[in-house]
């Protein structure tokens, strides 16, 4: 397998300068909650609110990383890009901060709140009731209008844009031992956990993924990418089918380990969340504190840990059936 060039720090310190005015410091907060401290008693948890990032996730950094990197001929065309729903509103929204047209395809069923955002934004939105039409129709929208595809996870930029993530993060607080991530397709983990390590070498970072869409622990197990047979998790924004080769190589050779947890385990921590934190997060918001309290917390006993609230774009009545 090839290996790949994480960005450097240089890079990242530059794409930081030039967002500085558009993309949230989000805050960091030590989390002393009575229940937390019942179920994980030795361990220290500082919590990242990413959820309060333009368009509500992180994948505002990563989608207008890419964006900046495009000739000017490319942003006159526009963009595009096909998700359950988060990564669309970040593409409508880095599109409108830039000035270009976009016009994205979410996967249906979605979340309402997720489609009304990208609208919002002024993005032309197409819903496609099937994972691989969609793919299909965002590759059809850049053949035949031109319009460049923004990829939800995978390549150079979104790694810049999550690097950026973990600099500002360490910056916050210097002294953690550990971060925990949240895994979908990797892009995410890749670039935090690249950063971490020219920041910080002795911060282990942990991915954490659902049982019911591990196609990064399918490929960590195989040593290289590989596309999951089956994807059913109560996490939707996490379900990527499979891995791609420059994200999935960053996160093998930086990531220290990864914790799986079930959907039940997922529904405790957004309940735990709503009850101490006061915070009404989608599934895959909760799953950095589900492995943290699970998977992980063995490994994490004594620690200072970072958990990622990777963003929360769900509505009132789904959240209300998925914890009940």
């Amino acid at each position: 397998m090839t290996v790949q060039e994480p960005p450097s720090l240089a890079e990242i310190r530059a794409y930081r300068e030039v967002v500085r005015d558009r993309i949230v410091r989000t805050p960091v907060h030590e989390w002393r909650g009575t229940e937390v401290a019942k179920r994980a008693p030795d361990m220290r948890i500082s919590i990242k609110f990413e959820l309060l990032q333009m368009t509500g996730t992180f994948k505002a950094r990563g989608a207008l990383a890419w964006m900046l990197s495009l000739p000017k001929e490319k942003i006159q065309t526009g963009v595009t890009a096909v998700s359950a729903g988060n990564h669309a509103v970040a593409v409508s929204w880095a599109a409108h901060v830039m000035g270009a047209p976009a016009h994205v395809v979410i996967i249906s069923p979605a979340n309402p709140a997720r489609i009304q955002q990208a609208r919002a934004w002024g993005a032309k939105v197409e819903l496609i009731d099937n994972a691989e039409a969609a793919f299909q129709r965002v590759l059809n929208i850049e053949r035949e209008d031109g319009k460049t595809l923004v990829h939800p996870f995978e390549g150079r930029s979104i790694a810049i844009g999550t690097g950026a993530l973990a600099m500002e993060w360490l910056e916050q607080a210097p002294d953690l031992d550990a971060l925990v991530i949240p895994v979908g397709g990797g892009g995410l983990v890749a670039g935090v956990s690249a950063a971490v390590k020219r920041i910080r070498p002795e911060t282990a970072v942990y991915g954490a993924e659902p049982f019911g869409a591990d196609s990064m622990f399918q490929s960590l197990t195989r040593n290289e990418p590989v596309q999951a047979k089956r994807v059913d998790s109560i996490a939707d924004s996490l379900r990527a089918p499979n891995a791609r080769e420059y994200s999935f190589d960053l996160a093998r050779r930086h990531m220290d380990d990864l914790g799986r947890v079930d959907d039940d385990e997922i529904r405790r921590a957004m309940r735990l969340i709503l009850q101490e934190l006061k915070l009404m997060v989608e599934p895959a918001c909760a799953t950095a504190t589900a492995a943290a309290l699970g998977p992980l917390r063995e490994r994490l006993e004594g620690k200072h840990v970072g958990v990622l609230l990777c963003g929360s774009n769900i509505d009132l009545a789904t959240f209300s059936r998925l914890i009940n």
